[in-house]
């Protein structure tokens, strides 16, 4: 009784609907008929049936209503054809395997090709991805026991990439499932970084503090009364807290140059007067060594785009790096040539050392953070295993590289590639 009610209502409103569209029509004939009745002096009978006949005409739907709602349809059937499941598995950027109740592959489009090669409709899935993980997961799809579910699966070969997998039913009792892999591989990485730098970090802070608290402890207990061990004591304790100083300016470096990716453009740097400027500050240093430092400057105009400070900083880790580690070289040069022409034109500065070199499998990682060819060597010349990664920050504001050529025994030659201005 309420559906027949609705419906009674739903035709009285289309009615109404249909009787508004056409009120100046009825308006109008109502006028015309009024009008010839007066004038012809004809029967009420015949402006009566023609009033009905225009109420009629005015309540049936127009052809247009028609034409529009058949057109519609027509282009939404259209439409819908047109979007068949590999159209639509194709506009997905992420890996999309479509399979089966099976558990075999309908349709995977050219994402999950490119991400897992051998792929083709009728291949067993389970078979194809064997991980446990990735085995309960169809399982729990196929069997009905729940309608979507996530996993994280890793790929090993050919290089090792993690997938947060989702699985999920397509439509109502379609017998087809969906398989979407989203590649997390990017973001597992730097969560690893951020944990390896924080253990690092932890690990260069705890020492020294360890080291200050021993001897704080043993100056209140034996060594009370001892004033040599007492000046010895406090001598370590000034170098370890001297350390900490170091890594701090050094972590706080480098959180400086994150937060600043974007160097300030319209600045030049004079090359040739900041690395003048950078050897003079360190002469004292490679005196001490024992070292000569030669410039090998090519002549004519040395300016590049730039940040003075910051680049003045790189050339003095570097030169720095080379006076501690290839004291036994006995000479350390720095040369500035132009290389290319036109848009590849750069400047290129090197210092290189005549020490013991690097070995070649420690060269791609040197730069990383707190990455230390040799620990012991290092923490004796006060390094705290950030600099040469402030240096890569650096050049990568400026548009810039850093190469590498060492060979053990025969020395070490850093080459920053600066584009010319």
């Amino acid at each position: 009784m309420a559906e027949t009610s609705a419906e009674r209502k739903s035709t009285r409103q289309a009615l109404a609907a249909r009787l508004w569209r056409g009120r100046w029509l009825l308006g109008g004939g109502t006028l015309a008929i009024l009008a010839v009745y007066a004038f012809a002096g004809l029967s009420i009978f015949v402006p009566l049936l023609a009033l009905t006949v225009l109420a009629i005409a005015a309540l049936l739907p127009a052809d247009n209503e028609h034409r529009s709602a058949d057109g519609a349809a027509a282009i939404e059937a259209s439409g819908l054809q047109r979007l068949s499941g590999e159209y639509l598995a194709a506009a997905v950027a992420d890996p999309l395997i479509i399979f089966d109740r099976a558990a075999t592959i309908v349709h995977a489009n050219a994402a999950a090709f490119a991400a897992f090669g051998g792929l083709a409709p009728g291949m067993s899935l389970p078979l194809k991805f064997r991980a446990p993980e990735m085995q309960a997961l169809l399982d729990g799809i196929v069997s009905g026991i729940v309608a979507a579910d996530v996993v994280d699966y890793t790929e090993k070969l050919p290089v090792e990439r993690t997938y947060r997998v989702s699985a999920s039913s397509v439509g109502h009792a379609t017998d087809l499932y969906v398989l979407v892999f989203k590649d997390q591989s990017e973001t597992r990485r730097i969560d690893r970084m951020r944990a390896d730098f924080i253990a690092n970090a932890s690990h260069e802070l705890r020492t020294p503090l360890a080291s200050i608290a021993g001897f704080i402890e043993t100056l209140r207990g034996p060594a009370r009364d001892d004033a040599a061990a007492r000046d010895q004591f406090l001598q370590i304790m000034q170098n370890q807290t001297g350390r900490m100083a170091r890594l701090i300016d050094d972590l706080l470096s480098l959180s400086r140059l994150e937060m600043k990716p974007y160097l300030r453009p319209g600045t030049e740097v004079d090359l040739r007067q900041t690395i003048d400027a950078v050897i003079d500050s360190l002469a004292p240093l490679a005196k001490e060594n024992g070292l000569a430092i030669e410039r090998e400057f090519t002549d004519g105009s040395l300016s590049v785009p730039g940040d003075r400070d910051e680049l003045f900083q790189v050339f003095e880790n570097l030169l720095e790096n080379a006076c501690k580690y290839g004291q036994s070289g006995g000479r350390v040069t720095v040369s500035i040539a132009r290389t290319g022409s036109g848009q590849e034109e750069s400047v290129d500065v090197t210092i290189r050392d005549y020490g013991p070199g690097i070995a070649e499998e420690h060269i791609p990682r040197i730069t990383e953070r707190f990455y230390r060819v040799d620990v012991e060597s290092s923490r004796s010349q006060k390094g705290t295993g950030l600099g040469l990664s402030i240096v890569k920050h650096i050049l990568s504001r400026h548009n810039a590289t850093l190469s590498i050529k060492s060979e053990v025994g025969k020395g070490a030659a850093f080459t920053v590639h600066l584009p010319a201005s």
